[in-house]
């Protein structure tokens, strides 16, 4: 189970919809193991710097990645995922998302954008080796993660 406060939530969302009809994209931070639950503490957004086009393809700027790892650094905390978005198309891995799933124990995070407005968002990890995705359960809560 994936544990996330609703104002990171939001964070994700509000990119997701600012960077429509485009992927947004970004790293996810936190403690925790998936198979029991996995506490999302910090959002990271990134340019979507990918040499493709962006409106179905996403990178994050590998930049973000080195600084947020030595921000966490000798903490509890790390990298577990990463997000993007997904406009006018479900918040379902597609066949790209599994070519690119290079690290499997990172999280992805989708977020379906339908005209410019975020109408659902999905947790995945892929499997160790990497042939499918599997969904994990997503619980939000009130609490601000400060």
């Amino acid at each position: 189970m994936i544990s996330i406060a609703n104002a990171l939530m939001a964070e994700i969302t509000t990119a997701a919809e600012a960077a429509y009809p485009d992927e947004c994209c970004g790293l996810l931070s936190g403690f925790g193991e998936a198979d029991k639950t996995l506490t999302i503490t910090g959002v990271h957004t990134s340019d979507n710097v990918t040499d493709g086009t962006a409106r179905d393809r996403f990178e994050v700027d590998p930049k973000i990645r080195f600084d947020v790892m030595r921000e966490l650094e000798g903490g509890p905390e790390r990298i577990v995922g990463h997000y993007h978005s997904h406009p006018d198309h479900p918040a379902q891995p597609s066949e790209y998302d599994l070519k690119m799933a290079f690290e499997p124990d990172l999280l992805w995070f989708i977020v379906a954008v339908d005209e410019g407005r975020a109408t659902e968002t999905t947790a995945h990890r892929v499997d160790a080796d990497a042939t499918a995705f599997h969904e994990i359960p997503i619980t939000t809560d009130l609490k601000d993660p400060s």
